[in-house]
Order: structure tokens, then sequence, then C-alpha cells
């Protein structure tokens, strides 16, 4: 089997943390309908500002609040303000499985509207070697 990205969230920033909470990172559903990433489902999320890296679950905040609210443990490793890539993964078992799959890739400004979407795409070049490229599907907010 092979991890793939199936959706991401880059350069989201962190409007609070909750330490006291159970633990989770607390999204605008919004944002994750857009990206395709559902409630309960295990994200990675890497921290541009320190590096950090953790894996939680994703809980759903107030629709259209555009939050991104690091709870529990999780609250330790950023600070509000911090930019975070937040990735979905799923596995395939065929590579060329990989082919088929176009992740969509949210960017955000520093008010957390997203400013372009992207597809990550692959495919086959003339020498049957499998090729990627990053296509902007829009740009400004959706």
């Amino acid at each position: 089997m092979i991890k793939i990205v199936r959706a991401k969230m880059h350069g989201i920033h962190v409007t609070a943390s909750a330490l006291d909470y159970h633990g989770s990172i607390t999204l605008d559903p919004e944002h994750c309908k857009a990206a395709g990433i559902f409630p309960m489902e295990f994200v990675d999320v890497w921290n541009k500002n320190s590096g950090k890296r953790i894996s939680t679950y994703v809980i759903y905040g107030e629709r259209g609040s555009k939050c991104c609210i690091l709870n529990g443990a999780a609250a330790r490793t950023c600070q509000i303000g911090d930019e975070l890539i937040i990735c979905a993964s799923e596995y395939i078992v065929e590579q060329e499985e990989i082919l088929d799959k176009k992740p969509k890739i949210l960017c955000f400004d520093d008010k957390n509207n997203i400013s372009e979407v992207l597809r990550y795409e692959t495919d086959r070049d003339e020498k049957g070697d499998v090729s990627f490229r990053i296509n902007v599907v829009s740009k400004n907010s959706i």
C-alpha cells in the first residue's frame, strides 16, 4: 500500500488554542467541505513556523468562522498566528491508482480566506514515466 495526499489546506493560520479541551483540531466546516476533509478524519498538521508535526483528528467548528483551533496536547505545538499545513491522506493498493487521483489543495491568506485552489495531478509521459504537475484551479476566495 502507498500513502498519498488526498486533500490539503496550505498556509491556514492558527486562530486559537484550547489546552484543556479533549484534543483535536477544530476547523471551519466550509473550509473542510471545500477541501474534502471530514469530521473525525485523522490529518497530519505541519507547523511552518516551528517545524513541529503532529497527527490528530478534525472536528467542525462554527460555520463561516474561518477557525483553526488546536486542542488538548496539540495546543502545545502551535501559537496563535502560526501558519500550518493540514494534510489528509489515503492509501492506494496499486501504483496505477495514483493516475486517477487529483487532490485538492486550498491555499490561505493571513485572514484564513481561501486565496487559491490547486490540484495535484499525475500522468504518464511519452517514456511511460509518471509525471507530476500542479494546476491552478482558481485564484481568490471561493
